[in-house]
């Protein structure tokens, strides 16, 4: 099953804390720290990934104590499959899809190989509309609420 890994779980994770605590003040640095606690992520783990993040012009790293990271880009302008990738690798849903002959013993004979191969570009081009900034927001749970009369209208009338 096509899963993304924690590790890009993390990396989304701390990118949309980035975006939300830098609406209002976009130069707010936040630390490895804040981040680590909010997400129960590992500090060191987590700090790797802000490395790669940093190291690809997603995110500024300042160093010293009252330093932290901030985004660089607009989270408008940071795609899921952007992120997935750089922290993953290319983006595949099967073995064969980089077209290596030797990673599938049916490669030669296989039939469905040209659509699984459209179902993973429609994977990539889904992950690649969806933005940080659209993952950033909190929806909240549409309360249930069933109106009186719906409710009474489906008692059984006693007569």
């Amino acid at each position: 099953m096509f899963s993304i890994t924690k590790r890009a779980d993390y990396a989304l994770l701390a990118l949309s804390h980035l975006a939300i605590s830098g609406a209002d003040n976009p130069a707010r640095l936040i630390n490895t720290k804040e981040i680590a606690e909010q997400y129960e992520i590992p500090v060191e783990l987590l700090a790797k990934i802000l490395q790669i993040l940093a190291k690809n012009a997603i995110v500024a790293s300042h160093p010293g104590p009252a330093g932290g990271y901030r985004l660089i880009r607009s989270p408008k302008n940071i795609s899921v499959a952007e992120i997935v990738t750089l922290i993953d690798g290319p983006l595949s849903l099967f073995q064969c899809s980089g077209g290596d002959e030797s990673s599938c013993k049916q490669f030669n004979r296989c039939t469905i190989r040209s659509p699984m191969a459209e179902i993973e570009g429609r994977v990539r081009t889904l992950l690649e509309q969806i933005s940080v900034d659209e993952i950033s927001k909190v929806i909240p749970e549409p309360e249930l609420v069933i109106p009186k009369r719906d409710f009474l209208a489906a008692l059984p009338m006693s007569g």
